[in-house]
């Protein structure tokens, strides 16, 4: 069964480290790579808002600072741990609000270099650099189960596609979902038996990915079989 010809929600944009970040230059012979660091644009073009994530993950130890400066310059991300007893924070997601005006965004959140530094407890630095794009690919077109389709197979529910590509099913009253990310050879994705449970409505994401990682995803509900 075809369930999508082209997809799309986000737009991600994947780390590149290196180099270090501003006020960093006499520390770079010294401090670390962030192991991940990550600034992307999510688009939910079903609900036509967008935002601005940032993620991060520092060493085996926790943070005590972290700190992100946009390419104009200005601090967009400042975190300090109290004190040591909270052991510091090793992994972060930080969210900006889902305005619908997305030129607002983008001027808060200018394309270009975003730099990370952070600083552990144990004294070891951390440093990265990674590239904001906001190029966005197509948005998707879903083919089968069509938008709130009804009566929807249990079994042998597959999806198409044309390009590398995310999808994501989800029910919330059983708190139960699965994601799977393909590369471009694929073709097809077969969701496992036993997954989908009759007279339950679900919700799927289908996202397209671009060559730069940016994702855009699109949204829409099917029904299954009594």
């Amino acid at each position: 069964m075809k369930t999508f010809a082209q997809a799309a929600m986000m737009s991600t944009l994947f780390l590149i480290l290196g180099g270090s970040a501003p006020g960093a230059e006499a520390q770079s012979a010294t401090a670390g790579l962030f192991p991940v660091a990550i600034v992307h644009v999510e688009q939910n073009a079903t609900d036509g808002d967008m935002e601005v994530v940032f993620e991060v993950t520092g060493g085996h130890d926790g943070l005590a600072e972290l700190f992100v400066v946009s390419p104009d310059g200005r601090t967009v991300v400042a975190f300090r741990a109290p004190d040591s007893s909270t052991l510091g924070i090793r992994q972060f997601r930080f969210e900006s609000p889902e305005p619908r005006d997305g030129t607002s965004l983008r001027a808060a959140y200018p394309e270009g270099v975003y730099h990370f530094s952070g600083k552990m407890f144990s004294g070891a630095k951390l440093v990265g650099k990674t590239t904001l794009s906001q190029r966005l690919p197509a948005i998707a077109t879903f083919v089968k189960p069509i938008p709130a389709a009804e009566n929807v197979s249990v079994k042998d529910l597959a999806v198409e596609g044309v390009a590398s590509y995310v999808i994501n099913i989800k029910q919330s009253e059983m708190d139960v979902s699965i994601t799977a990310r393909l590369p471009a050879s694929s073709t097809s994705f077969a969701v496992p038996h036993g997954f989908l449970v009759r007279g339950r409505k679900y919700k799927m994401a289908i996202g397209t990915v671009a060559h730069e990682g940016n994702i855009s995803y699109v949204e829409t509900t099917f029904t299954t079989e009594r």
